[in-house]
């Protein structure tokens, strides 16, 4: 089925949404605040969500697979995290002082995560990993970091870099050129960014080896995310680590994704231990959210005892009391036996699928880690961000808009995320939608 058939299908079921997306782009650009959200012809508008569902304002009901981008672990409206933000709300929204919430939440984490000796909260991933960034620098006094191509790390600038880049300008596969990754990306900021390709060990270290002198830190985000779920080869994260303490190169694992594979993350699961972390998603229980820490010091930078603190972090809504407590529900409410089940959860839904490829003879794959998944549209063996390239770039698009049709939200480019308010009918319900796509695609 073509894509412009989906889409009509679409706009039949989803009048509401569409006249509100009338309305919303005389008043922003393209009609909304979140670039990810948007597809066309329009986005559908949001009206509830309750466990593992989410209906809109026209009433249609959808299992979320999409989990706001992998942030709702629990699912939609959790009692007891609903509940522990109304009685923070009740107290007050916010104040000009820290709250009992944020030392609970940094216990918590400082517990769960043995390398984040202490931490800090913002409002965003994007917020925790440039504070990351700017303490690495700080306290290596070097200029440049280094990322992977394909990895998002947020939105400021020094890492918009080879996040989908255009491979005609991306260079080689084993010393990728950067490339900005939107308009207004200074040309001075691709100096200092180096790029480097996942999961080859030998590649990376010479780049690493030879701009030593200057890297204050390597960015890795442990399962290359939004990159398409694809793990770290056996040894590659202890390789990385063992090159970057060498060469006194901070190592940041970005685990605002995979903080959810593990009580300790994706550190935990592997293995690894980092100089640094950054969060975000599931520690504000589906509130705004960002925090980063490591090695006390490293950290101490931002210590404004005695007038010592040489980096000013400041924010009117960091560590914002009902952020810090809808965080502690969730993070109290993911047990070992949740963990297992998300594990159980996300095994029965990627064998679902990769069954179903193979039995329709679909040239698709699937990859992920615990409850984490992606849809890849190609036959070639996925190692990085190059591999997993669809070989139709209109196949994602064209699975997405069918999913909507058959009650099924995911992201447009595959990815997506079991909660822990599924059960094996949900997951199994998902597969079945997706065989209903494909035999009319």
């Amino acid at each position: 089925m073509s894509l412009d058939r989906f889409s009509r299908q679409y706009e039949a079921r989803t009048p509401r949404s569409k006249a509100l997306h009338a309305r919303a782009v005389k008043v922003m650009p393209g009609g909304n605040s979140r670039t990810t959200t948007f597809f066309d012809p329009y986005p559908f508008y949001a009206a509830r969500g309750e466990g593992a569902r989410i209906w809109d304002v026209d009433g249609v009901e959808r299992l979320d697979f999409n989990g706001n981008y992998t942030s709702l672990i629990l699912g939609h409206a959790p009692p007891e995290v609903v509940k522990a933000i109304q009685e923070a709300a009740a107290l007050g929204a916010s104040f000009p002082a820290p709250t009992e919430h944020e030392v609970r939440l940094a216990e918590i984490l400082t517990q769960r995560i043995p390398s984040m000796e202490t931490v800090r909260f913002a409002n965003s991933g994007t917020e925790a990993t440039m504070n990351a960034v700017r303490v690495a620098r700080a306290f290596t006094g070097r200029h440049k970091i280094a990322k992977f191509e394909g990895a998002y790390h947020g939105t400021h600038d020094w890492v918009m870099v080879s996040v989908t880049p255009d491979l005609a300008l991306a260079g080689s596969r084993k010393r990728p050129k950067p490339v900005a990754g939107s308009a207004g990306i200074p040309p001075a900021v691709l100096k200092h960014v180096v790029v480097l390709p996942w999961n080859d060990p030998d590649a990376c270290e010479k780049t690493l080896v030879r701009e030593a002198d200057s890297l204050a830190a390597l960015l890795v985000d442990p399962l290359l995310g939004i990159g398409g779920v694809l793990p770290p080869a056996p040894g590659f994260l202890e390789r990385l680590r063992e090159v970057t303490a060498r060469r006194g190169i901070l190592l940041i694992f970005d685990e605002v994704i995979s903080f959810r594979v593990a009580p300790g993350g994706a550190q935990e699961r592997f293995g690894v231990r980092p100089d640094l972390t950054t969060l975000g998603k599931i520690i504000g229980g589906g509130l705004p959210v960002g925090a980063f820490g490591g090695q006390a010091d490293v950290m101490a930078a931002f210590d404004p005892r005695g007038g010592r603190g040489r980096i000013s972090h400041g924010g009117t809504f960091n560590a914002n009391p009902l952020t810090m407590a809808a965080g502690v529900a969730t993070l109290e409410a993911l047990t070992p036996e949740r963990y297992r089940q998300l594990d159980l959860l996300g095994e029965r839904l990627r064998s679902g699928m990769t069954a179903l490829l193979r039995r329709l003879k679909r040239p698709g794959q699937v990859s992920g880690v615990g409850s984490l998944f992606c849809l890849h549209w190609t036959k070639k063996r996925l190692t990085d961000y190059r591999s997993s390239r669809p070989e139709d770039p209109g196949q994602p698009l064209r699975v997405f808009m069918g999913l909507l049709n058959h009650g099924v939200l995911l992201t447009q480019r595959g990815l997506g995320c079991c909660s822990a308010a599924m059960a094996e009918a949900d997951v199994d319900g998902f597969v079945a939608a997706l065989e209903g796509v494909l035999q009319s695609d």
